[in-house]
């Protein structure tokens, strides 16, 4: 970690407290559809722990982004929290007294969800007001290998616990959410946004964080292409090599190789980050993710050594993680800050919409014309979102967005310095007047670089800011709520 974020007391918070509520969330992920399979053995019933997670968060996502810009951060953050140790602690009472009723799993399973979604663009947004500029890079990435190596862990410590007693996972994890909330509420910096009037659920409060997408072709481009295609094209791939390379299910080790490096993909590709500065060849690292990805899937298809396999998708992911961190850089830096919530839930919704078809997709077509056909499919779809991203103007950032991301980056600059100056002020009053002033003129900055191009004066800017990437995982299980367009 960088001397400066080892000195940053508020980051190592934020950090340590996401490390218990992910390690806890990961250890459960496998216990709480074992614990329905023991007491039902119905395999129908624990499926449907999965879906009821997924669209609980699909339904919520873009809501939680709103709430994460009208409500002071930190206390979201904590009320999350507290949120997540009450109906974790419900369910540990269940287990206990052997008494584990279906709809309180899925109530749990829901809930977390729901939670989840409030959660992350909350925290992602205080984060940017807790990391200077130039350390942001640096954080995220510090942020996701943390997110991998839970994910890495935490099912086997989970599985492990189970085994020893049913209880044991889901009491660890109420012990890790405690712990969160603590090192929330230790957390001295506050991040608020400017009180707007009107109804919170709105239309164009909802819809806010997808217009301001939409309205940058680059990141429209990027995270149609980027985000969905390839999440769509990378779950079926990753599912197909399961299922082919486990012998259809009769062979773990196969499978597991698969999963397994996967992991270690992820966690390897989020410490390299900061050394490669991805914000500076974001495009470059996206072309050659998707590039990769199709010749794994076509050499998938001729070679059936799983440890091959699995080499391969390490491989992948670990690109796809560097490529994410550096878009991520660009999307937080062109993002006003009242809308960090907003915009940050939208990339995440676009990024998980057809994420959970992936395996379906791949599932039918291994199903009906075989593992080499599929993987050659796959592959074809692959090549299409590598074509978009490869000669699409649209899929390389602009002039606009990087005069906006000077922009944004400089107000927030000034903010920092003028938070500094009245600290003192702000903790004894709770005014927010500093903060909403500054937020006020960094909208209105990237507003105008938005609304009316390139100023005269960086017309010739050709750079990209360096130092301010952003990552998430990403996928929205991550506690940062940093939702990423990666496989």
């Amino acid at each position: 970690m960088a001397a400066s974020l080892r000195n940053n007391r508020d980051f190592r918070l934020l950090w340590m407290s996401g490390l218990f509520a992910v390690l806890g969330t990961q250890m459960t992920a496998l216990a709480l559809p074992l614990l329905v399979l023991r007491e039902t053995g119905s395999a129908v019933q624990a499926g449907a722990i999965s879906t009821v997670s997924v669209t609980a968060v699909l339904i919520t996502m873009l809501p939680g982004g709103v709430m994460a810009d009208r409500v002071e951060r930190r206390r979201l953050m904590r009320l999350c929290d507290l949120g997540s140790f009450c109906v974790v602690g419900a369910l540990v009472v269940a287990v206990w007294l052997r008494s584990v009723p279906l709809p309180l799993v899925l109530l749990v399973a829901g809930a977390g969800a729901i939670i989840g979604s409030l959660y992350g663009p909350a925290a992602f947004g205080l984060m940017r007001t807790v990391v200077p500029p130039e350390d942001m890079g640096t954080a995220t990435a510090r942020l996701q290998a943390r997110t991998a190596t839970a994910r890495l862990v935490g099912p086997m410590v989970g599985g492990a616990l189970f085994g020893l007693h049913p209880v044991l996972p889901f009491l660890a994890e109420a012990v890790g959410l405690l712990l969160s909330t603590i090192c929330v509420a230790l957390v001295r910096t506050r991040s608020r946004s400017e009180n707007r009037a009107g109804s919170a659920f709105s239309k164009a409060e909802l819809t806010a964080g997808l217009s301001f997408l939409w309205r940058l072709p680059y990141l429209r481009t990027v995270l149609l292409v980027f985000g969905l295609g390839m999440n769509f094209a990378f779950g079926a791939l990753t599912f197909t090599a399961l299922t082919v390379f486990s012998g259809g299910g009769r062979s773990g080790l196969g499978g597991g190789t698969v999963v397994t490096f996967i992991s270690v993909g992820a966690l390897t590709g989020a410490l390299l980050a900061p050394r490669l500065r991805p914000e500076r060849h974001t495009w470059m690292l996206i072309a050659a993710t998707c590039w990769f990805c199709v010749a794994s899937a076509l050499a998938m298809a001729w070679i059936r050594v799983p440890l091959f396999a699995g080499l391969l998708c390490a491989a992948c992911m670990c690109l796809s993680t560097v490529a994410s961190i550096g878009f991520l850089s660009t999307l937080l830096a062109v993002t006003p800050g009242d809308r960090v919530g907003r915009v940050q839930s939208a990339a995440g919704f676009l990024s998980s919409l057809v994420q959970p078809f992936g395996p379906l997709a791949g599932g039918a077509l291994l199903t009906a014309f075989g593992s080499r056909t599929t993987f050659g499919a796959i592959a074809g779809v692959l090549a299409v979102s590598a074509a978009v991203v490869t000669f699409a103007p649209s899929a390389r950032p602009g002039p606009e967005v990087v005069a906006a991301a000077e922009a944004s980056k400089s107000a927030k600059s000034a903010k920092s310095a003028e938070a500094a100056r009245t600290t003192g002020t702000a903790e004894s009053s709770g005014s927010s007047g500093p903060v909403a002033e500054e937020t006020r003129t960094e909208e209105t900055r990237t507003e105008e670089v938005l609304a009316h191009g390139v100023p005269d004066d960086r017309t010739g800017t050709s750079e990209a800011p360096t130092g301010t990437s952003e990552a998430r995982s990403s996928t929205p299980d991550d506690r940062t709520g940093t939702g990423s367009p990666r496989p």
